[in-house]
Protein backbone atom coordinates (compact mmCIF):
# COMPACT_ATOMS: atom_id res chain seq x y z
CA UNK A 1 0.00 0.00 0.00
CA UNK A 2 2.95 2.55 1.05
CA UNK A 3 4.82 1.63 -1.69
CA UNK A 4 1.53 2.47 -4.52
CA UNK A 5 0.96 5.61 -2.57
CA UNK A 6 4.49 6.56 -2.77
CA UNK A 7 4.84 6.36 -6.13
CA UNK A 8 1.49 7.72 -7.29
CA UNK A 9 2.43 11.27 -5.07
CA UNK A 10 6.04 11.44 -6.75
CA UNK A 11 4.19 11.16 -10.00
CA UNK A 12 2.12 13.82 -9.25
CA UNK A 13 5.07 15.96 -7.69
CA UNK A 14 6.87 15.45 -11.14
CA UNK A 15 4.02 16.62 -12.93
CA UNK A 16 3.37 19.62 -11.18
CA UNK A 17 6.88 20.08 -11.97
CA UNK A 18 6.52 20.22 -15.81
CA UNK A 19 3.98 22.22 -15.06
CA UNK A 20 4.77 25.47 -13.37
CA UNK A 21 6.04 28.79 -14.78
CA UNK A 22 9.77 29.96 -14.64
CA UNK A 23 9.38 32.40 -11.99
CA UNK A 24 6.78 30.07 -9.61
CA UNK A 25 7.79 27.30 -6.95
CA UNK A 26 5.51 25.13 -5.17
CA UNK A 27 5.16 22.99 -2.28
CA UNK A 28 3.10 19.80 -1.92
CA UNK A 29 1.61 17.65 0.85
CA UNK A 30 0.25 14.64 1.23
CA UNK A 31 -1.78 13.40 4.15
CA UNK A 32 -2.78 9.60 3.67
CA UNK A 33 -4.86 6.78 5.59
CA UNK A 34 -6.11 3.09 4.98
CA UNK A 35 -7.73 2.41 8.66
CA UNK A 36 -10.38 -0.11 9.64
CA UNK A 37 -12.78 1.02 12.02
CA UNK A 38 -15.04 -1.13 13.93
CA UNK A 39 -18.10 -0.10 16.50
CA UNK A 40 -18.84 -2.02 19.43
CA UNK A 41 -21.91 -1.99 21.63
CA UNK A 42 -22.94 -4.19 24.19
CA UNK A 43 -19.71 -6.83 23.28
CA UNK A 44 -20.83 -6.86 19.73
CA UNK A 45 -19.86 -5.82 16.48
CA UNK A 46 -22.27 -2.97 15.39
CA UNK A 47 -20.69 -1.64 12.36
CA UNK A 48 -17.61 -1.99 10.66
CA UNK A 49 -16.06 -0.53 7.64
CA UNK A 50 -12.57 0.35 6.10
CA UNK A 51 -11.68 3.73 4.71
CA UNK A 52 -8.79 4.91 2.35
CA UNK A 53 -8.25 8.68 1.63
CA UNK A 54 -5.21 10.59 0.22
CA UNK A 55 -5.58 14.51 0.76
CA UNK A 56 -3.41 16.40 -1.82
CA UNK A 57 -2.31 19.48 -1.10
CA UNK A 58 -0.52 22.53 -3.27
CA UNK A 59 1.03 25.97 -2.40
CA UNK A 60 1.86 28.18 -5.32
CA UNK A 61 4.65 30.46 -4.56
CA UNK A 62 5.51 33.36 -6.35
CA UNK A 63 7.87 35.68 -4.62
CA UNK A 64 6.35 36.26 -1.61
CA UNK A 65 2.88 35.59 -1.85
CA UNK A 66 1.60 32.34 -1.94
CA UNK A 67 -1.62 30.42 -2.17
CA UNK A 68 -2.78 27.05 -1.28
CA UNK A 69 -5.28 24.57 -2.21
CA UNK A 70 -6.66 20.90 -1.58
CA UNK A 71 -8.15 17.97 -2.93
CA UNK A 72 -8.81 14.28 -2.68
CA UNK A 73 -7.17 12.13 -4.87
CA UNK A 74 -8.82 9.81 -6.98
CA UNK A 75 -6.22 7.10 -7.95
CA UNK A 76 -6.98 8.18 -11.33
CA UNK A 77 -3.60 9.52 -12.63
CA UNK A 78 -5.40 11.63 -15.90
CA UNK A 79 -8.45 12.75 -14.01
CA UNK A 80 -5.82 13.40 -10.99
CA UNK A 81 -3.60 15.62 -13.34
CA UNK A 82 -6.46 17.51 -14.75
CA UNK A 83 -7.84 18.67 -11.54
CA UNK A 84 -3.98 19.83 -10.81
CA UNK A 85 -4.16 21.96 -13.95
CA UNK A 86 -7.56 23.56 -12.45
CA UNK A 87 -6.11 24.52 -8.88
CA UNK A 88 -2.65 25.52 -10.60
CA UNK A 89 -4.98 28.22 -13.00
CA UNK A 90 -7.14 28.98 -9.93
CA UNK A 91 -4.06 29.54 -7.54
CA UNK A 92 -2.18 31.86 -10.07
CA UNK A 93 -5.21 33.97 -10.38
CA UNK A 94 -5.71 34.30 -6.27
CA UNK A 95 -1.72 35.14 -6.22
CA UNK A 96 -2.09 38.04 -8.74
CA UNK A 97 -4.75 39.99 -6.00
CA UNK A 98 -3.03 38.64 -2.75
CA UNK A 99 -0.26 41.16 -0.70
CA UNK A 100 2.91 39.52 -0.02
CA UNK A 101 3.13 36.97 2.89
CA UNK A 102 6.16 39.00 5.01
CA UNK A 103 6.85 35.77 7.26
CA UNK A 104 6.98 33.38 4.24
CA UNK A 105 9.83 31.09 4.50
CA UNK A 106 9.93 28.04 2.65
CA UNK A 107 12.45 24.92 2.88
CA UNK A 108 15.02 25.64 0.21
CA UNK A 109 17.41 23.29 1.12
CA UNK A 110 16.95 19.80 0.55
CA UNK A 111 16.50 17.54 2.81
CA UNK A 112 15.14 14.29 1.37
CA UNK A 113 13.66 11.12 3.35
CA UNK A 114 12.04 7.88 3.72
CA UNK A 115 11.02 6.34 6.09
CA UNK A 116 9.06 3.26 6.46
CA UNK A 117 7.97 1.78 9.64
CA UNK A 118 7.11 -1.99 9.79
CA UNK A 119 5.06 -2.58 12.66
CA UNK A 120 4.04 -5.79 14.56
CA UNK A 121 0.00 -5.72 13.89
CA UNK A 122 -2.20 -8.26 14.23
CA UNK A 123 -4.96 -8.24 11.60
CA UNK A 124 -8.21 -6.08 12.99
CA UNK A 125 -10.05 -9.57 12.11
CA UNK A 126 -7.91 -11.76 14.66
CA UNK A 127 -8.01 -8.32 17.46
CA UNK A 128 -11.87 -8.28 17.36
CA UNK A 129 -11.74 -11.80 18.08
CA UNK A 130 -9.38 -11.43 20.96
CA UNK A 131 -11.60 -8.62 22.05
CA UNK A 132 -14.90 -9.79 21.86
CA UNK A 133 -13.79 -13.54 23.44
CA UNK A 134 -12.20 -11.33 26.49
CA UNK A 135 -15.07 -9.12 26.96
CA UNK A 136 -17.61 -12.05 26.70
CA UNK A 137 -20.31 -11.36 29.75
CA UNK A 138 -19.56 -7.36 29.76
CA UNK A 139 -21.48 -4.02 28.75
CA UNK A 140 -18.77 -3.04 26.43
CA UNK A 141 -19.10 -0.34 24.22
CA UNK A 142 -15.82 1.47 22.04
CA UNK A 143 -14.59 2.16 18.78
CA UNK A 144 -11.50 0.25 17.08
CA UNK A 145 -9.63 1.90 14.78
CA UNK A 146 -6.37 0.36 12.63
CA UNK A 147 -4.54 0.64 10.22
CA UNK A 148 -1.70 2.74 7.96
CA UNK A 149 -1.03 6.46 8.45
CA UNK A 150 0.99 8.23 5.68
CA UNK A 151 2.43 11.37 5.04
CA UNK A 152 4.42 12.86 2.11
CA UNK A 153 6.06 16.07 0.92
CA UNK A 154 7.62 17.51 -2.21
CA UNK A 155 8.82 20.84 -3.44
CA UNK A 156 10.15 22.67 -6.67
CA UNK A 157 13.57 22.14 -5.38
CA UNK A 158 13.68 18.67 -6.00
CA UNK A 159 12.87 17.56 -2.07
CA UNK A 160 10.85 14.37 -1.62
CA UNK A 161 10.14 13.05 2.09
CA UNK A 162 7.80 9.87 2.90
CA UNK A 163 6.97 8.71 5.76
CA UNK A 164 4.42 5.61 6.98
CA UNK A 165 3.66 3.93 10.10
CA UNK A 166 0.81 1.46 10.98
CA UNK A 167 -1.20 1.44 14.81
CA UNK A 168 -3.82 0.52 16.19
CA UNK A 169 -6.36 2.70 19.12
CA UNK A 170 -9.24 0.93 21.08
CA UNK A 171 -10.87 3.72 22.81
CA UNK A 172 -13.86 1.89 24.84
CA UNK A 173 -15.57 1.75 28.34
CA UNK A 174 -17.37 -1.41 30.29
CA UNK A 175 -20.50 -0.29 31.35
CA UNK A 176 -22.32 -0.78 34.62
CA UNK A 177 -25.39 1.70 35.01
CA UNK A 178 -26.86 5.14 34.89
CA UNK A 179 -23.85 6.97 34.53
CA UNK A 180 -21.45 4.45 35.72
CA UNK A 181 -18.26 3.11 33.76
CA UNK A 182 -14.69 2.08 33.37
CA UNK A 183 -12.93 4.31 31.26
CA UNK A 184 -10.09 2.45 29.28
CA UNK A 185 -7.53 2.65 26.01
CA UNK A 186 -5.65 0.30 24.44
CA UNK A 187 -3.28 1.34 21.65
CA UNK A 188 0.15 0.90 19.91
CA UNK A 189 1.99 -0.12 17.22
CA UNK A 190 2.22 -3.86 18.28
CA UNK A 191 -0.72 -5.84 19.42
CA UNK A 192 -0.36 -8.00 22.34
CA UNK A 193 -3.13 -9.63 23.81
CA UNK A 194 -2.06 -10.41 27.39
CA UNK A 195 -1.79 -6.79 27.64
CA UNK A 196 -5.69 -6.24 26.94
CA UNK A 197 -6.40 -9.19 28.90
CA UNK A 198 -4.84 -7.38 31.78
CA UNK A 199 -6.92 -4.09 30.85
CA UNK A 200 -10.45 -6.00 30.70
CA UNK A 201 -9.28 -8.04 33.87
CA UNK A 202 -8.95 -4.30 35.57
CA UNK A 203 -11.91 -3.40 34.52
CA UNK A 204 -14.28 -6.52 35.56
CA UNK A 205 -12.66 -5.63 39.22
CA UNK A 206 -13.97 -2.30 39.41
CA UNK A 207 -17.68 -2.70 37.57
CA UNK A 208 -18.99 -4.15 41.31
CA UNK A 209 -17.68 -1.37 43.01
CA UNK A 210 -19.40 0.69 40.57
CA UNK A 211 -22.82 -0.78 42.25
CA UNK A 212 -22.33 0.77 45.71
CA UNK A 213 -23.50 4.00 46.68
CA UNK A 214 -21.63 7.20 45.22
CA UNK A 215 -19.42 9.40 47.99
CA UNK A 216 -20.77 12.44 48.21
CA UNK A 217 -17.48 14.98 49.38
CA UNK A 218 -18.07 18.73 49.93
CA UNK A 219 -15.96 21.09 47.93
CA UNK A 220 -12.44 21.30 48.99
CA UNK A 221 -8.94 20.53 48.78
CA UNK A 222 -8.20 16.41 48.49
CA UNK A 223 -5.05 14.34 48.28
CA UNK A 224 -5.86 12.80 44.62
CA UNK A 225 -3.94 10.65 42.19
CA UNK A 226 -4.99 11.52 38.83
CA UNK A 227 -4.06 8.28 36.29
CA UNK A 228 -2.35 8.50 33.25
CA UNK A 229 -5.46 9.17 31.47
CA UNK A 230 -6.18 12.07 33.36
CA UNK A 231 -2.95 13.37 33.62
CA UNK A 232 -2.65 13.54 29.98
CA UNK A 233 -6.05 15.69 29.83
CA UNK A 234 -4.01 18.22 31.44
CA UNK A 235 -1.32 17.82 29.28
CA UNK A 236 -3.52 18.45 26.15
CA UNK A 237 -4.77 21.55 27.59
CA UNK A 238 -1.25 22.89 28.08
CA UNK A 239 -0.82 22.48 24.63
CA UNK A 240 -3.48 24.95 23.70
CA UNK A 241 -0.36 27.48 23.36
CA UNK A 242 1.33 26.37 26.38
CA UNK A 243 4.66 25.68 24.85
CA UNK A 244 4.45 28.23 21.52
CA UNK A 245 6.74 30.61 20.75
CA UNK A 246 4.55 32.54 18.92
CA UNK A 247 2.18 32.47 22.33
CA UNK A 248 5.37 33.23 24.77
CA UNK A 249 5.89 36.53 21.97
CA UNK A 250 2.34 38.04 22.07
CA UNK A 251 1.97 36.96 25.79
CA UNK A 252 -0.97 34.83 25.31
CA UNK A 253 0.51 31.65 26.36
CA UNK A 254 -0.79 30.08 29.37
CA UNK A 255 2.36 29.24 30.73
CA UNK A 256 3.78 32.61 29.90
CA UNK A 257 5.04 33.24 33.93
CA UNK A 258 6.89 29.79 33.94
CA UNK A 259 9.02 31.24 30.86
CA UNK A 260 9.53 34.48 32.21
CA UNK A 261 10.62 32.75 35.78
CA UNK A 262 7.59 34.58 37.73
CA UNK A 263 6.12 30.86 38.42
CA UNK A 264 8.15 27.05 38.62
CA UNK A 265 6.52 23.75 38.65
CA UNK A 266 8.00 20.66 40.77
CA UNK A 267 11.82 19.80 39.79
CA UNK A 268 9.95 16.12 39.16
CA UNK A 269 8.07 18.16 35.72
CA UNK A 270 10.25 17.21 33.14
CA UNK A 271 8.12 17.50 29.64
CA UNK A 272 9.78 17.25 26.41
CA UNK A 273 8.53 16.85 22.64
CA UNK A 274 9.50 13.34 21.32
CA UNK A 275 9.42 12.81 17.93
CA UNK A 276 11.59 10.12 17.74
CA UNK A 277 9.17 8.03 19.64
CA UNK A 278 6.05 8.85 18.48
CA UNK A 279 3.91 7.90 15.39
CA UNK A 280 3.82 11.62 13.79
CA UNK A 281 6.42 12.48 10.54
CA UNK A 282 9.37 14.12 10.91
CA UNK A 283 8.85 16.54 8.64
CA UNK A 284 5.65 18.65 7.81
CA UNK A 285 3.79 20.97 5.30
CA UNK A 286 6.42 23.11 4.51
CA UNK A 287 9.09 20.54 4.22
CA UNK A 288 11.29 21.14 7.49
CA UNK A 289 12.53 18.67 9.49
CA UNK A 290 11.42 18.50 13.20
CA UNK A 291 14.16 18.36 15.63
CA UNK A 292 14.34 14.63 17.19
CA UNK A 293 13.45 16.15 20.89
CA UNK A 294 13.08 19.51 22.26
CA UNK A 295 12.95 20.02 25.66
CA UNK A 296 10.16 22.40 26.59
CA UNK A 297 10.55 21.82 30.73
CA UNK A 298 13.31 20.38 32.52
CA UNK A 299 13.27 20.29 36.18
CA UNK A 300 10.58 22.50 36.68
CA UNK A 301 12.00 25.15 34.87
CA UNK A 302 11.11 26.58 30.88
CA UNK A 303 13.60 25.56 29.01
CA UNK A 304 12.63 26.44 25.56
CA UNK A 305 9.02 27.04 23.34
CA UNK A 306 8.10 25.27 19.70
CA UNK A 307 9.49 27.42 17.06
CA UNK A 308 8.00 27.55 13.65
CA UNK A 309 9.60 28.34 10.19
CA UNK A 310 6.66 31.52 10.36
CA UNK A 311 7.53 32.60 14.11
CA UNK A 312 11.19 32.31 13.37
CA UNK A 313 10.70 34.56 10.42
CA UNK A 314 8.48 36.90 12.38
CA UNK A 315 10.36 37.13 15.69
CA UNK A 316 13.97 35.97 14.69
CA UNK A 317 16.21 32.74 16.57
CA UNK A 318 16.34 29.34 15.30
CA UNK A 319 12.92 27.67 14.87
CA UNK A 320 12.21 23.57 14.91
CA UNK A 321 9.83 22.43 11.95
CA UNK A 322 7.19 22.72 13.93
CA UNK A 323 3.68 23.20 12.60
CA UNK A 324 2.10 26.13 12.54
CA UNK A 325 -0.01 25.43 15.61
CA UNK A 326 3.34 24.97 17.59
CA UNK A 327 1.59 22.21 19.64
CA UNK A 328 3.46 18.99 20.72
CA UNK A 329 2.54 15.86 18.47
CA UNK A 330 4.45 13.29 20.59
CA UNK A 331 4.02 15.37 24.15
CA UNK A 332 6.74 12.97 26.97
CA UNK A 333 6.45 13.91 30.54
CA UNK A 334 8.92 12.20 32.50
CA UNK A 335 8.39 9.54 34.84
CA UNK A 336 9.08 9.70 38.79
CA UNK A 337 9.92 7.44 41.34
CA UNK A 338 6.05 6.29 42.79
CA UNK A 339 5.90 2.57 42.36
CA UNK A 340 2.79 1.78 40.18
CA UNK A 341 2.19 -1.19 42.41
CA UNK A 342 1.55 0.73 45.46
CA UNK A 343 -0.54 3.45 44.17
CA UNK A 344 -3.10 3.69 47.19
CA UNK A 345 -1.24 2.99 49.53
CA UNK A 346 0.44 6.21 48.66
CA UNK A 347 -3.05 7.88 48.16
CA UNK A 348 -4.15 6.97 51.55
CA UNK A 349 -7.12 8.68 52.40
CA UNK A 350 -8.46 10.20 48.92
CA UNK A 351 -9.52 10.94 45.49
CA UNK A 352 -8.49 8.43 42.91
CA UNK A 353 -8.95 10.51 39.27
CA UNK A 354 -9.22 8.26 36.76
CA UNK A 355 -10.50 10.45 33.99
CA UNK A 356 -11.49 13.82 33.49
CA UNK A 357 -13.16 15.97 30.61
CA UNK A 358 -14.44 19.59 29.96
CA UNK A 359 -11.28 20.51 30.58
CA UNK A 360 -10.69 24.73 29.63
CA UNK A 361 -9.07 27.89 31.85
CA UNK A 362 -10.46 29.44 34.40
CA UNK A 363 -7.84 32.04 34.22
CA UNK A 364 -5.58 31.69 31.51
CA UNK A 365 -2.24 34.15 32.27
CA UNK A 366 -2.72 31.89 35.87
CA UNK A 367 -2.36 28.70 33.95
CA UNK A 368 -5.58 27.64 36.61
CA UNK A 369 -8.04 24.77 34.83
CA UNK A 370 -11.24 23.75 35.59
CA UNK A 371 -12.81 19.85 34.51
CA UNK A 372 -15.22 17.40 35.46
CA UNK A 373 -14.15 14.42 37.00
CA UNK A 374 -15.68 11.36 34.93
CA UNK A 375 -16.24 7.76 34.80
CA UNK A 376 -14.38 5.15 37.17
CA UNK A 377 -12.90 7.94 40.05
CA UNK A 378 -12.67 6.86 43.32
CA UNK A 379 -12.81 7.34 47.09
CA UNK A 380 -9.60 5.25 48.52
CA UNK A 381 -9.58 5.53 52.64
CA UNK A 382 -6.37 3.54 54.13
CA UNK A 383 -5.22 2.86 51.06
CA UNK A 384 -8.48 0.63 50.42
CA UNK A 385 -11.10 1.47 47.76
CA UNK A 386 -14.36 2.57 49.50
CA UNK A 387 -17.16 3.62 46.60
CA UNK A 388 -17.16 5.46 43.18
CA UNK A 389 -17.31 9.22 43.68
CA UNK A 390 -19.96 11.41 42.51
CA UNK A 391 -19.35 13.85 39.93
CA UNK A 392 -17.08 16.52 40.81
CA UNK A 393 -15.31 19.47 39.22
CA UNK A 394 -11.43 20.59 40.22
CA UNK A 395 -10.58 24.50 39.52
CA UNK A 396 -6.76 24.41 39.80
CA UNK A 397 -3.30 26.34 39.07
CA UNK A 398 -0.83 24.17 37.38
CA UNK A 399 1.59 26.04 39.41
CA UNK A 400 0.50 24.63 42.72
CA UNK A 401 -1.46 20.83 41.41
CA UNK A 402 2.03 20.17 39.34
CA UNK A 403 4.12 23.03 41.54
CA UNK A 404 4.39 23.05 45.50
CA UNK A 405 1.42 20.19 46.25
CA UNK A 406 2.96 17.57 43.57
CA UNK A 407 4.06 14.60 45.66
CA UNK A 408 6.07 12.29 42.66
CA UNK A 409 5.13 10.82 39.66
CA UNK A 410 4.57 7.18 38.60
CA UNK A 411 7.68 5.37 37.96
CA UNK A 412 5.81 3.78 34.68
CA UNK A 413 4.84 5.92 31.59
CA UNK A 414 1.66 5.22 29.31
CA UNK A 415 1.77 5.87 25.77
CA UNK A 416 -1.68 7.14 24.28
CA UNK A 417 -2.31 7.94 20.81
CA UNK A 418 -4.46 10.74 19.74
CA UNK A 419 -8.26 8.74 19.27
CA UNK A 420 -9.24 11.78 17.22
CA UNK A 421 -10.71 11.11 13.76
CA UNK A 422 -11.91 14.27 12.81
CA UNK A 423 -11.18 14.59 9.02
CA UNK A 424 -8.51 11.94 9.22
CA UNK A 425 -6.88 9.81 12.38
CA UNK A 426 -4.75 11.42 14.51
CA UNK A 427 -1.20 11.15 13.87
CA UNK A 428 -0.20 12.89 17.79
CA UNK A 429 1.10 10.79 20.46
CA UNK A 430 1.82 10.81 24.34
CA UNK A 431 3.65 9.17 26.88
CA UNK A 432 2.83 10.16 30.85
CA UNK A 433 2.86 8.58 34.07
CA UNK A 434 0.38 9.37 36.80
CA UNK A 435 0.54 11.96 39.68
CA UNK A 436 0.29 12.38 43.28
CA UNK A 437 -1.23 15.74 44.50
CA UNK A 438 -1.64 16.35 48.22
CA UNK A 439 -4.14 19.13 47.86
CA UNK A 440 -6.06 19.64 44.73
CA UNK A 441 -8.70 21.74 44.90
CA UNK A 442 -12.17 20.71 44.45
CA UNK A 443 -14.75 23.30 44.00
CA UNK A 444 -18.66 21.85 43.66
Amino acid sequence: MSATAQTYFNELADYITTQIKVNEKFTCWLSGESSDFVRINQSKIRQAGHIRQDVFSVDLIVGKKHAEASFRLTEDLETDRRKLLDILQSLRQTNDILPEDPHLLIAEEVNSSENVRSENLATSSNAMDSILSLSEGLDLVGIFAQGELYRAFANSFGQRNWYSSSNFNFDWSVYSHGDKAVKCSYAGVEWNEATLAAKLEDAKKLIPLMNHEPKVIQPGKYRAFLAPAAVNELMSLLCWGGFSRKAQETKQSPLYRLMTGEESLSEKISICENIADGIAPNFGPQGFIKSPTVPLIQKGKFTQALCSARTAKEYGGEHHGASGSESPDALELAAGQLDQTKILEELDTGLYISNLWYLNYSDRMACRMTGMTRFASLWVEDGTVQAPLSVMRFDESMYRALGKNLIDLTNEQEIMLDPGTYFERSSSSSKVPGALIKDMNFAL
